[in-house]
């Protein structure tokens, strides 16, 4: 599997067999001697569906997915003329849909509070927040917010509840409602499953405390609300079981149907039906309902944090800050504009990043680009970047995150509790037994400098500044 140099930091996998465009994949020299072969196979699996726009794209922090990888980005046309013979790929979106990022700032001087601080913070948040695989919602009755409701209307169900503050919906991606949404577009069974709002979830799910540690560019951090020495809070989680259920029904539909429209599937992962099929538009109608519903979870949680923050600091959150800095989605399909086309661009473990002037910026940060938040490991850094011009190559997207660099199950080979600590190192712990998340330790993923100076050496992102962890929540 030959990659070549495509110019600094990018390397180019040729069409060839099925393939129908080239696959570009963005790594630095360590991160090239580290690549999964599997993570490249999946792109140029990618690369061979109808429809797709040249080149498919793997960000730096790429590893093996279902389907298309954790990572990657796939754009296809979706003109007027193409939606009949272009495809929408629930696997290329991925399974926890609208798995995202979302940043709290406050006014809160980090070195203010001590360990006994952090401590009564996480437990403030633990006391509201359920936390693991399969976890159901602490509270009942939400004022009438129903799932309808919280499915066509995102984040501003909850607001106009008295969850949130009327300005949280200026620093959302899609001002936190995804259009289109259709809740008859959804089964029985993952409506069943829409009982998890307030809740992060396993896995790489997080509530983390952190500190600015360092600020790049001082300008675009004060536009964002951030300074060197202030506490902030980050909080990562998704769609739940109702998002994961919308994509295990439509992969198996898009595999059942796919035939019928003439598709032949590289791998079951990738399934897919035409953009403008039923199955097509179904699938989109019911993946907007888990887009707007992980969107809501988020503003939940930020509810539930902001709580804590204020019982136990006895200030009231606005005194406190605690302002939405962004929320930026992951694990998403929508319909955008680039190069002059109307294209569908699926993102799995992929961030979009607007570049400054672009229309679609949200006002507060139209002249910036919006905040592009990229977390690390629990034990490493965290970046806020913003996108440059040069990201349309990339059709306006960055990497997610880290990535891993192992597997679940080796990590948990690997790494023991004496391990997981250390790698920690003062980070404080809260939430499962630590025997449950070995998978998650720090030595489990890449090195986060690498992954975001590979798009920042290269003009594709700059840096605004650096997050440290204090501590950390996280879910089995």
């Amino acid at each position: 599997m030959k990659m070549e140099s495509a110019g600094r930091n990018r390397w180019r996998l040729r069409r060839r067999g099925d393939m129908g465009v080239d696959a570009v994949v963005y790594l630095n020299a360590a991160l090239k001697e580290a690549a999964e072969p599997d993570s490249l196979r999946q792109l140029m699996d990618g690369a061979a569906l109808p429809g797709v726009e040249d080149p498919v794209v793997g960000m730096p922090d790429l590893h093996v997915g279902y389907g298309l990888p954790i990572g990657g980005v796939m754009a296809v046309s979706a003109g007027a003329k193409d939606v009949d013979t272009s495809v929408v790929s629930a696997g290329a979106v991925g399974y926890d849909i609208n798995c995202g990022v979302r940043l709290l700032r406050t006014n809160i001087f980090a070195g203010d509070l001590d360990e006994d601080d952090l401590r009564s913070l996480l437990d403030g948040i633990l006391r509201r927040i359920p936390v693991g695989v399969g976890k159901s919602a602490a509270r009942g009755d939400l004022g009438g917010v129903n799932l309808k409701s919280v499915a066509t209307r995102g984040a501003s169900a909850l607001i106009g509840a008295g969850y949130g503050r009327t300005e949280d919906t200026e620093a959302i991606e899609e001002m936190g409602r995804l259009e289109g949404a259709r809740l008859e577009a959804v089964s029985k069974k993952a409506r069943q499953r829409g009982n998890q709002l307030a809740t992060i979830g396993g896995g790489n799910h997080f509530i983390e405390l952190s500190e600015v540690q360092r600020v790049y560019d001082r300008d675009t951090a004060g536009r964002f609300g951030l300074a060197e020495g202030d506490l902030t809070v980050m909080i990562h989680t998704g769609s739940r079981g109702f998002g994961h259920e919308i994509c295990s029904n439509y992969t198996k539909l898009m595999g059942q149907r796919a035939r019928a429209y003439g598709i032949n599937l590289p791998t079951k992962g990738l399934a897919c039906v035409p953009i403008g099929s039923p199955e097509g538009r179904d699938y989109l109608a019911a993946m907007a309902c888990a887009v707007n519903y992980a969107f809501a979870n988020r503003q939940l949680l930020t509810h539930d944090v902001r709580l804590a923050f204020s019982e136990v600091l006895g200030s009231g959150d606005l005194a406190l800050g605690l302002d939405v800095v962004y929320d930026v989605a992951h694990n998403i399909a929508k319909f955008e504009e680039h190069r002059g086309r109307r294209l569908l661009i699926h993102r799995k473990g992929a961030t979009r990043a607007l570049a400054p002037g672009h229309q679609d910026n949200p006002p507060r940060y139209r002249d910036t680009g919006h905040p592009v938040i990229i977390p690390g490991s629990m034990g490493t850094g965290s970046f806020v970047t913003v996108g440059t011009e040069r990201t349309e190559e990339t059709y306006y997207s960055v990497n997610h995150g880290a990535g891993r660099l192992m597997s679940r199950s080796a990590a948990r080979k690997r790494f023991n509790f004496d391990a997981f600590r250390e790698q920690l190192g003062g980070v404080i712990y809260g939430g499962v037994p630590v025997g449950k998340v070995l998978d998650e330790a720090p030595g489990a993923y890449k090195d986060i400098d690498d992954v975001v100076e590979t798009l920042a050496e290269i003009g594709l992102t700059r840096k605004v500044a650096r997050l440290r962890p204090l501590a950390v929540i996280k879910g089995d």
